[in-house]
């Protein structure tokens, strides 16, 4: 059984450093545990993912760019999320107004080759399945 995501949930990218929270805004006015609930539209950079500390991925211009400053040597650069798409597949049976509620195993794609994973819900009580 997959846990459903709500804010707080600790999410992380395969090119960055650290760890980050998903945060969601209180819009769609349903929570679980005590937390606004989490749906597969809640992906924009810099409100509902944060930065994942540095990012190694040669396709981030910037690192790119670093990278070929030091000579062809990997220098990772500050993380600013990519994310164009929603997180897939999400719960397609749960809505959340019309959308899909998102649970754990639900994956996010940032426009530098990073997958992005749920690696805690925020929350333990809500299940689905």
């Amino acid at each position: 059984m997959a846990n459903q995501v709500c804010s707080g949930a600790i999410i992380s990218c395969s090119f960055g450093s650290a760890p980050s929270t998903l945060t969601i805004l209180p819009v769609n006015m349903v929570n679980t545990s005590s937390m606004p609930a989490a749906t597969i539209m809640d992906y924009t950079p810099l409100v509902n993912i944060m930065s994942f500390g540095t990012c190694s991925s040669p396709t981030n211009p910037t690192v790119a760019a670093a990278t070929s400053a030091a000579l062809g040597v990997l220098t990772p650069m500050p993380c600013i999320p990519a994310t164009a798409s929603p997180w897939t597949p999400g719960i397609s049976d749960v809505a959340i107004g019309s959308l899909s509620a998102l649970d754990d195993s639900s994956t996010c794609t940032c426009s530098y080759a990073g997958t992005i994973s749920i690696t805690s819900a925020g929350q333990v009580q809500t299940t689905v399945s």
